[in-house]
């Protein structure tokens, strides 16, 4: 398969560091292989919706390629075909996300006139409905042992209860506490906010916590960066643990996470998105309502929001208990 120069690049090191243009859309014309550029370099503004698309079209270019089709042939019997392939192989909600990238990526390529119709349109992915999510939840107490369990004599002791504490009392997911700088931390009136930016380039304002309030504070004035309003809040060490001017990655955070849960015994499943669940269930728990809950969290959707609260576990397993043989 030939290729054009790298046209996206990723600054995610779990995704691939570049993209090119595969021959399916080169064969098809300089049209073609302009609007797969475009597509991914104009069209598509989150960095991870493009890594994860361009994963999808390159995969599937490979595929035509390997069949002999051309981009003009492609039909919705073929693209099916595809689809069923790459379920043998993955999971549905794996599948479901090529699948929409495919589209639209067809959707762009008949607007620019580059095929009369789009292939993918008329094919359906494997159902696949989530109710429940899948992310593991602490408990208030578990939750309790992680925070006090830290050692907090030490710089990276007092930044990680400050980063665990912002994303379980803000439901922030890691991507948008690691993204905030100094200022994003600011009072107006007697209160102190999170200024969190969230997928889409949208801001989204949450009040501070105490306890989170609490922990930011005196992780600032230990590291003395309250002044540098434009640098990053949450930085990574360097060799002799001293805090450095680069951001944290989440990357990072994921393996802090895993490294402070074993340290206090928790389960190995605990991980970023931990805390987002812990936050919400505890908040549900404690009388909050779902629509507030979904506020917080910045959820487009109640019935997002509604994956994570995992209220009724427990007394599911009340109630199966009930099974006395």
């Amino acid at each position: 398969m030939s290729f054009l120069p790298t046209i996206i690049d990723s600054s995610d090191n779990q995704q691939p560091t570049s993209a090119t243009v595969p021959a399916l859309f080169v064969a098809a014309g300089s049209n073609a292989a302009h609007r797969f550029i475009e597509f991914f370099s104009a069209n598509i503004r989150n960095r991870h919706t493009r890594a994860a698309y361009s994963r999808a079209a390159m995969a599937f270019a490979c595929w035509c390629d390997a069949y002999g089709l051309a981009l003009e042939q492609l039909t919705p019997v073929s693209v099916a075909a595809y689809v069923e392939e790459l379920g043998e192989r993955l999971s549905r909600p794996s599948v479901k996300q090529h699948l929409a990238a495919l589209r639209m990526l067809f959707d762009y390529l008949v607007t620019g006139q580059v095929l009369p119709v789009n292939p993918v349109h008329e094919v359906r992915g494997p159902k696949h409905v989530v109710k429940t999510g899948r992310t593991p939840v602490l408990s208030a107490e578990e939750t309790r042992t992680l925070l006090d369990h830290i050692n907090t004599h030490t710089v990276a002791g007092l930044r990680d209860r400050a980063l665990i504490g912002v994303m379980v009392y803000s439901f922030a997911r890691v991507g948008a506490v690691v993204g905030m700088n100094v200022e994003d931390y600011f009072q107006e009136g007697k209160r102190w906010w999170f200024r969190l930016h969230e997928k889409g380039g949208k801001r989204h304002e949450v009040p501070a916590h105490h306890n989170a309030e609490a922990y930011l504070d005196t992780y600032m004035s230990a590291c003395k960066i309250g002044e540098q309003h434009k640098s990053p809040l949450f930085r990574s060490l360097d060799r002799k643990r001293r805090l450095t001017e680069r951001r944290l990655h989440r990357l990072e955070v994921l393996a802090m996470i895993k490294r402070r849960a074993r340290q206090a015994g928790l389960p190995e499943t605990t991980c970023c998105h931990t805390f987002r669940a812990t936050g919400i269930t505890t908040y549900l728990k404690n009388g909050g309502t779902l629509e507030l809950a979904q506020q917080i969290a910045g959820h487009e959707s109640p019935r997002t929001t509604k994956r994570y609260d995992r209220t009724d576990d427990a007394i599911s397993l009340d109630e199966i208990e009930r099974i006395i043989i």
